[in-house]
């Protein structure tokens, strides 16, 4: 089989090595004679690989141990629903940054549990999306919290600071950037991602949330929501997904052979150097993002010549260059370049782009 790169935004390409280890044991884990999706999420060997899964993933990130470590089911739009529901009443504020389709999500969601206010949103720069900082006084002291997005797949829209936001708690979307970089847990009150970028299959939802901020559930909050309830029961209230989970532990894993988050980071940005500066040099690719907003995970750009893109996306394809194609709201292409994606499918991808524009430009 010819080598494929996949560029999917999400559910995206996992590690080879993840995969082929999760092949050679599917119906034998642990010489048990039984995959792991066929055994009680209470027994001793999927406890084990619970509890160890919990550690890498807290090793990883350096995750304080006054926070909780939760593995919830419904995947990142659920926690667009659980958020407001553990740590706001109906009667409270939360604040957002609308900095593209996944926080503009999660204000249509909390509106359901509380009353959302928007503070900041992407504005052009130079032409380009670009996200300013919000200021200090539009930050409500009395806010329950102030939910953001760093990194927006659809649009490639990320930024690298934090909002300053006094003693109201920061809760970050890390859906499509969790373990892609370091940072610093603690001055997060709330951080959650859906598992399918960098974490694992689909399915399942990481959620890290200081102890503080339990306790808080609104009474008609699903049980199997309740961070309280889920923190209490281990994340095994109710039956969890378990082969997501165990597949995410096989990551956590991969990530630690690897070098860690630190090694991580360095290789991500030396994929999104390479793509960017592709784009940047050429007259016939463009980019729409601001320099300083750049995703390093998610590279929209789009063609001089629309017309030439089913071309481009054909060609690609048949060059083992897959899932180019950009979201239905941004059109023109769109390259996820996650943890997974080796430097050699960015650097085939440069390649096939610097031939196409010879051909086609």
């Amino acid at each position: 089989m010819n080598r494929v790169f996949n560029f999917s935004a999400g559910p995206a390409m996992l590690p080879p090595a993840v995969m082929l280890r999760a092949q050679n044991e599917l119906i034998n884990w642990r010489d048990g004679g039984t995959s792991v999706m066929e055994i009680s999420h209470r027994g001793k060997d999927f406890v084990e690989m619970a509890e160890k899964s919990e550690q890498d993933l807290r090793d990883l990130m350096a995750v304080p141990d006054d926070y909780k470590v939760l593995f919830m089911q419904g995947g990142g739009r659920g926690q667009f629903a659980a958020v407001p529901l553990n740590i706001s009443s109906s009667n409270e504020t939360s604040l957002h940054m609308v900095t593209g389709s996944w926080s503009k999500g999660a204000v249509s969601e909390a509106n359901k549990f509380n009353n959302a206010v928007v503070i900041g949103e992407t504005t052009q720069r130079e032409g380009k999306a670009f996200v300013p900082q919000p200021e200090p006084s539009d930050i409500d002291q009395r806010a329950a919290y102030l939910h953001f997005c760093p990194n927006e797949t659809v649009d490639g829209i990320a930024f690298d600071w934090l909002p300053e936001s006094g003693d109201v708690p920061l809760v970050a979307d890390m859906s499509s950037t969790i373990l892609s970089q370091p940072i610093d847990v603690s001055r997060y009150g709330i951080i959650y991602a859906g598992a399918q970028k960098n974490i694992g299959p689909s399915g399942l939802a990481v959620v890290i949330v200081h102890e503080s901020l339990l306790g808080k559930a609104q009474s008609v909050t699903p049980s199997f929501m309740d961070y309280t309830q889920t923190a209490d029961n281990n994340s095994m209230y109710n039956t969890p997904p378990t082969f997501s989970w165990y597949l995410a532990g096989l990551v956590f894993e991969w990530l630690k052979e690897e070098g860690g988050v630190e090694e991580i980071a360095r290789r991500n940005n030396h994929k999104a150097q390479l793509l960017y500066n592709a784009i940047d040099q050429s007259d016939f690719y463009r980019s729409q993002v601001h320099s300083a907003c750049r995703s390093k995970m998610n590279v929209p750009f789009q063609l001089a010549e629309p017309s030439l893109d089913d071309k481009f996306l054909s060609m690609a394809d048949e060059a083992g260059l897959k899932a180019l194609k950009g979201h239905r709201f941004v059109g023109g292409m769109r390259a996820s370049i996650y943890n997974a994606m080796p430097v050699e499918g960015v650097q085939a991808l440069v390649d096939f782009m610097s031939e196409f524009e010879r051909t086609h430009g």
